[in-house]
């Protein structure tokens, strides 16, 4: 493969920004250099994508985007710290997870917790961490656990991305086979506000609503499936169905 066709390597590092703040009061007065360390990665856009470090040494709280030549102006490469302290962290969350979803697949579900566990300890916020330990506490009926996760995945930007979208359905199906309806809809209508043309979340909206007995919301997202791809023929079906049932 000659260097022209050759794939680009994806860019992550960590960088840090320092700030003088000012500390004290009056003649005690002084300020201070303040160093606030990100991590780096880039997106499709050639965009710089920051988050902040927490803690642990891994990425926490909201992404923000800046142009690369900002962040050479502005920011000072931290490489040793992405070698020695935040790469290390990032495979030990990723092989957690991995093992993770390995048992989880095979139905071994207490060990599967266990390894998100152990992810989650390292990473509170990884997505895929907290979709699979909600997955693992649905699957044995403990709702009252998978409320928790749920209110938590609600609160992630990130758990709505495209890249877990096999997860967010996963989730989303299983909060409703659970009956808990309630939170099947807040969830779908979240991603909906991010999404509001995916036609296939309307559609789980709808099944969401139609089980909690909210036929007028039901209809309505089936509608709107149908006005964003009216060869749908699940929803067609559907709606056909309750219109026979006189529910629509």
């Amino acid at each position: 493969m000659s260097e022209d066709t050759a794939p680009k390597e994806a860019f992550a590092g960590v960088f840090s920004l320092q700030k003088m703040v000012k500390i004290g009061a009056g003649t005690t007065s002084r300020r201070v250099a303040q160093s606030s360390f990100f991590f780096v990665t880039e997106n499709e856009n050639g965009e710089m994508v920051l988050q902040a470090l927490g803690p642990n040494g891994t990425p926490v709280g909201t992404k923000t985007t800046i142009s690369r030549e900002d962040l050479l102006k502005n920011y000072m490469p931290e490489p040793g710290m992405y070698q020695k302290t935040v790469l290390p962290k990032l495979r030990e969350v990723q092989v957690a997870v991995a093992r993770g979803e390995k048992f989880r697949k095979r139905g071994e579900t207490f060990t599967a917790e266990f390894e998100y566990g152990k992810a989650l300890a390292i990473d509170e916020e990884n997505v895929r961490a907290n979709f699979g330990i909600g997955l693992c506490y649905l699957s044995r009926g403990d709702t009252s656990k998978a409320n928790e996760v749920f209110e938590k995945v609600v609160g992630l930007e990130a758990a709505f991305d495209q890249e877990h979208k096999h997860l967010f359905n996963e989730f989303g199906i299983n909060l409703r086979k659970s009956k808990m309806h309630d939170q099947a809809m807040q969830y779908y209508e979240k991603a909906l506000a991010l999404s509001p043309s995916d036609e296939h979340l309307h559609y789980n909206a709808a099944r969401a609503a139609f089980e909690k007995a909210d036929n007028k919301a039901a209809t309505a997202h089936l509608a709107k499936a149908l006005e964003l791809n009216p060869g749908f023929a699940e929803a067609r079906t559907f709606l056909d169905h309750m219109k026979k049932k006189g529910l629509a």
